[in-house]
């Protein structure tokens, strides 16, 4: 009974409201003996709860979920991991990297390596964009804007992790 005092003083209702219901009635309350306990849902409460009906697409919407809707976007999808294979020489404009795609699905990765000169300051740094078959590694060039900064360069610092993009 003190529960059915305090629903009604927050204005509680579990009524079901929505239109999804295939019984009559509908108007809330405490009582026991009528109450439908089915996964339809019902809104209110001081705490704003919801609580949602999951075979019905028109009110759920979750967005860790992947579900049935989902459009395969790569923000759903983990980063790449990135192994530096070669830095850049004076003959060789470019670093080679090995791109790790941890995830079931191929995706678009975006590569950053930092040229770095004998003192560890940024001669330059450039990315790449790459695709990496699922659970597949890849080996990626990333290029120098311009041949004659190979020479500049010592070593190489790749970011260890591409995004997907």
């Amino acid at each position: 009974m003190a529960t059915c005092v305090v629903l009604a003083l927050t204005g509680f209702s579990t009524g079901r409201g929505h239109g999804h219901s295939s019984h009559s009635g509908g108007g809330g309350g405490c009582s026991s003996s009528g109450q439908d306990h089915d996964t339809s849902s019902s809104t209110g409460g001081a705490s704003g709860s919801r609580y949602h009906d999951y075979d019905d697409d028109d009110d759920y919407t979750d967005a860790t979920s992947g579900g049935s809707g989902s459009s395969g976007s790569s923000t759903a999808l983990q980063d790449a991991t990135v192994q530096l294979v070669d830095c850049a020489t004076p003959s060789r404009a470019y670093a080679t990297v090995e791109v790790d795609n941890p995830n079931p699905t191929g995706g678009r990765f975006t590569v950053t390596v930092d040229f770095l000169d004998a003192g560890s300051d940024k001669v330059e740094e450039r990315t790449e964009d790459a695709y990496v078959a699922g659970h597949a590694t890849t080996t990626v060039q990333v290029d120098l804007s311009a041949p004659g900064l190979a020479a500049k360069v010592d070593h190489c610092n790749p970011e260890p992790y591409a995004p997907a993009n």
